[in-house]
Parts: C-alpha cells; sequence; structure tokens
C-alpha cells in the first residue's frame, strides 16, 4: 500500500520545464568544464603529464590515452555536451557524456573533488529523463512534443542536492571544523586575493565562516522548501557559492548547484519565467502514458537513492578518523573539511642481494601525485603495486619495500607519522570495506 502510495507519487505527471531548462544550463556548463579543464593546463597537468594515473580501485584499467590524447577526450565531451544543451540526438549524447566523465572520474584520483562525483550522478540521471521533448532540436526534428514528465525528475535531482548539504552539514561536527582549524589554514594562503584577501585574514571573519558554513549547510534545503523563505534562500545560495568558487575555485560545483535549486520552485513558476509561450498539457498527454514505464524505473530508483544514503555513513564502521586515515571518505559529500600536507619516504630491499634502493619519487611521479602519495594511504598502496611491478620486469619480483619517513600534517597542527615504518608494504593487502592495520592513528 505504501509503496503504491510511492510510485503513485513518483510518477504522477508535471510540467517539464524545469528538466527542459536544466539541460540547457548543465549541457553549458558542462562544455565550459571540459574546454576548461584543457585551457586552464588541468588535463595536461593531471592526465597527460603523468607516466600513470591513481586510478580507482578496479580500474586500474583505466589510464589516460596516449600522447594528446586527453585534449581529443576532452573536445569530445565538450562537443557532446553542446549537443546536450541544444537538445540534439539527445538520449545518444548524454549517454556518450556520461560514459565520457565517469571514465575521466574514474581514471585518476589525484585531483578529486566532491562535484566529479556529483556531476557523474547527474548525468546518468539524465539518461533516464527526456527534457528533449521541448525546446529542442530533436523536437522540431522528429516532431514529436510533451510537456509534461514524472515527478520523479524533479525529485532527483532536489533529493542529490538536499544530500549534498544534510551530510556536509553532518560531516563537519569534528573537532578540526570546529576549532576553525581547517577555514584558519585554508585561507592563509588567499590574502593576497583582491579586494577579499584582508577579509580572509580576519579572525573574526574566519570564526564567522567557521560557524556560518555548518549552519548553512543545515538550513537551507528546509528554507528553499518553505514558499516564504525560498527567495530569500535562493538568493543566500547565490551568494553562498559565489564565495566558494571564488575563494575555493572548485570549477562548476557551485554554479551546478546554483542551477539545481531550479528545482525546488513551482514547476508553473518556471514555466512563466522562462517558457512563456509553452501551453501546460496535463495528465491526458497520451505520448507520457505510453513513454513512462513506472514498474522498470520505480525499483531501480530507490534502490539507486538507498546507496546514496548509506554510502556516505560507511566510514563509521571502519575505526579511526576519516579526515586522517582517508579510508571512506570519497563519494560521501566530506567537502571541504581539512587540508594535509605530508612527506614520505621509501626504501626498496632486493634480499637476493640485499642492496638498499632509496625510491626517487620524482621518477615515477608528478609534484601533486607526490603530495596525495604521503597523504593517502589508497596512493601509497598502489604506487607500492607499480614499483613490484616495475621491478618484476627487470628480474626481482621479490622485493621488500618499507616506509622509512611519514610526517603528515593534519588542518596545519602537528606533524606526525600516517604509516608504520617497520610493515613490508610490498606483502600487505587492501582492505576495500575495512581498516589497515599498517595505517597508524
Amino acid at each position: 500500500m505504501i509503496f503504491s502510495k510511492i510510485q503513485k507519487y513518483l510518477f504522477k505527471p508535471i510540467d517539464n520545464s524545469q528538466i527542459v531548462l536544466f539541460r540547457m544550463l548543465f549541457g553549458f556548463l558542462m562544455l565550459t568544464e571540459s574546454f576548461g579543464a584543457i585551457a586552464t593546463g588541468w588535463v595536461k597537468k593531471t592526465l597527460i603529464d603523468p607516466q600513470f594515473t591513481f586510478s580507482f580501485f578496479g580500474f586500474e584499467w583505466l589510464q589516460p590515452l596516449p600522447g594528446n590524447g586527453m585534449y581529443f577526450y576532452f573536445t569530445l565531451m565538450g562537443i557532446v555536451s553542446i549537443m546536450v544543451m541544444l537538445g540534439y540526438r539527445y538520449k545518444l549524447n548524454i549517454l556518450a557524456l556520461a560514459l565520457l566523465w565517469s571514465g575521466s572520474y574514474f581514471m585518476q584520483k589525484t585531483s578529486y573533488n566532491n562535484h566529479y562525483y556529483l556531476v557523474m550522478l547527474i548525468t546518468w540521471g539524465m539518461v533516464f529523463m527526456n527534457p528533449h521533448y521541448y525546446a529542442s532540436l530533436d523536437a522540431r526534428r522528429t516532431k514529436i512534443e510533451s510537456h509534461i514528465c514524472p515527478n520523479w525528475n524533479r525529485l532527483f535531482f532536489a533529493t542529490l542536492v538536499f544530500l549534498v548539504f544534510t551530510y556536509g552539514a553532518v560531516a563537519k561536527f569534528y573537532p578540526g571544523w570546529w576549532s576553525g582549524d581547517f577555514i584558519k589554514n585554508s585561507f592563509s594562503h588567499k590574502t593576497n586575493y583582491w579586494l577579499i584577501g584582508s577579509l580572509l585574514g580576519k579572525e573574526w571573519f574566519q570564526q564567522f565562516i567557521t560557524f556560518s558554513g555548518v549552519i548553512f549547510d543545515a538550513i537551507i534545503i528546509p528554507l528553499l522548501i518553505w514558499k516564504r523563505t525560498r527567495m530569500l534562500a535562493f538568493f543566500g545560495l547565490v551568494l553562498f557559492n559565489l564565495f566558494n568558487s571564488v575563494v575555493f575555485q572548485i570549477g562548476i560545483f557551485p554554479y551546478t548547484v546554483i542551477a539545481l535549486t531550479i528545482f525546488f520552485f513551482e514547476t508553473e513558476t518556471i514555466r512563466i519565467l522562462f517558457f512563456p509561450k509553452k501551453q501546460y498539457t496535463y495528465a491526458t498527454d497520451l505520448f507520457f502514458q505510453k513513454h513512462h514505464n513506472n514498474t522498470l524505473t520505480f525499483y531501480p530508483l530507490i534502490i539507486f537513492f538507498i546507496i546514496q544514503l548509506t554510502l556516505p555513513l560507511r566510514h563509521h564502521l571502519i575505526p579511526g578518523d576519516v579526515n586522517w586515515r582517508e579510508e571512506g571518505h570519497r563519494m560521501s559529500w566530506r567537502m571541504m573539511l581539512r587540508t594535509k600536507r605530508g612527506s614520505i619516504n621509501l626504501e626498496i630491499i632486493i634480499p637476493k642481494t640485499q642492496e638498499k634502493i632509496f625510491v626517487k619519487k620524482r621518477d615515477y611521479l608528478t609534484k601533486s601525485q607526490i603530495k596525495a602519495l604521503a597523504t593517502k594511504p589508497d596512493f601509497l598502496y598502489q604506487f607500492v603495486q607499480r614499483l613490484k611491478k616495475d621491478y618484476a620486469e627487470k628480474g626481482n619480483e621479490d622485493i621488500e619495500i618499507y616506509c622509512k619517513m611519514s610526517r603528515v600534517k593534519l588542518n596545519g597542527n602537528q606533524a606526525k607519522p600516517l604509516f608504520k615504518s617497520g610493515v613490508d608494504l610490498a606483502k600487505v593487502e587492501w582492505n576495500y570495506f575495512g581498516r589497515n592495520d599498517w595505517v597508524l592513528d
């Protein structure tokens, strides 16, 4: 009975102006991200310069295209984004965008950002939507037009925003945030910013950002839902995200969040503001009834959001501080919580000759990768696997690898070791779902 009511609510026909507008905005943002990644040198630094990339576990086979291939990869992604924005052969192009973006996401984690994960969820969600049935080249080309969509389309995006901010607020309830260490350490390098630099260096302003950050994340969604406070919340969210864009320089993430707020407004409001000539078609739309199979969509949708609700909580099952140990950190909306800096030295011992070799990290890694290697256990594990493979190809299959020095600072606090020094890292196995004992608390 309950499932029946939920299903009825999810598939209730509504005006599709929101998803049509978002298709345009998102396509524009993605073409900006794609070409911007090339123009700013991000593609070169992250995907072309490295000898190899630190892919997500299970995706080690997914490495950048050789030579300048990743320039063509991101150019193609930009072109596909334009097609999505215009609604031209939408189904083909949104699927291509989802695959291309997912590839770039799983291909490397040195430059990990939460918005990369959010974009991946959005693109795959849009694969199963039809925002090209109005105000698109497809609608003109095929003469097929529909003015409505199922209610779950709107709820999908609104729920993603809810998860981002709610888990973002919960994650800030740890000593490193409330002490102000993260904000102080982050802002200390930005006091030369034009106009706001001197403000970022003020202690009172740092304390204001520390406390208001939690409050904002916690209350913004209820304020957007409540009609009386919606406009005030919207303008507050715009200012908040513009500030984040300037200070933290996190790509299209702030603008994507702003675009997503359209799903908290009434569909009629969006229609009148952006598509004034559009006429609303009610639930008698035969095309809608023919092309929306409730059963095939309902259960995958429920499973998807169960995963999204539980995935950010997995670190609670792993003993230790997730901000320090990193286990369970990614894909959990733990945004702008800590800064980590460190150094590490590795030594290889070849048992048959007792030769000791100091690992020259720069022979293998870029500067950004070396920074990540010192502070993230999964990077160290994957680098060790790389070293083992390298030496096996030279005829030394049985080597020992030890961490001779490890010093890490969390939020600018006193440095301490992250990895055990007496453990042969060449023999350890990675615990995908729990605690790795060679990582120190």
